[in-house]
């Protein structure tokens, strides 16, 4: 009590005023990033590509990939998915984004994103593969975040690979 004496009502008022502020600053969040979240494209440069010369995994594993990735950043709070399924540009329906260099930031803008993410997963083996997430201002095309990562196991595990990736290299960045 001998503190609260010495400084009197108003500066009790006052500490408690900027006690709560700093709290009701840590509080306050923004507003949700409108992200274009692009389809995962696989680079299969696997030995048995190359012998078969094709790739090696089907098109429903990069779907659960995509899906996985989605539905980790939704939940995220820090972002809004916007609806990629209409892109037409060839390089989206081509699955080609990765070769474009950066054109993914100007289709997001178009469909009114704040950001693009287009993931790639590299298998290097049966058992081997890189994941690779890039994320760009679609307004500027600058790289706004980069994350890769490598991993063993088969294509059942990609899905769970991309949830990592983004959970632990993409969200643990303070923003």
């Amino acid at each position: 009590m001998l503190v609260v004496r010495q400084i009197g009502p108003v500066g009790v008022m006052a500490l408690t005023l900027a006690v709560s502020s700093v709290f009701a600053k840590d509080q306050v969040k923004s507003a949700p990033v409108k992200i274009a979240v692009f389809d995962f494209e696989l680079d299969d440069v696997s030995p048995a590509a190359s012998l078969a010369g094709t790739i090696t995994s089907n098109a429903a594993t990069m779907d659960k990939v995509s899906s996985e990735a989605r539905r980790e950043l939704a939940q995220s709070g820090r972002y809004n998915l916007i609806d990629v399924s209409k892109a037409d540009a060839k390089p989206v329906t081509d699955k080609a984004l990765r070769n474009c260099d950066g054109c993914e930031a100007a289709i997001a803008l178009q469909l009114g994103a704040q950001q693009s993410l287009i993931g790639i997963v590299r298998r290097v083996t049966q058992t081997d593969y890189y994941m690779l997430i890039q994320i760009r201002d679609a307004r500027t095309g600058k790289i706004l975040d980069q994350q890769q990562a490598n991993f063993a196991g088969g294509e059942e595990g990609w899905p769970s690979g991309a949830r990592m990736l983004i959970k632990h290299q993409v969200l643990a960045i303070v923003q």
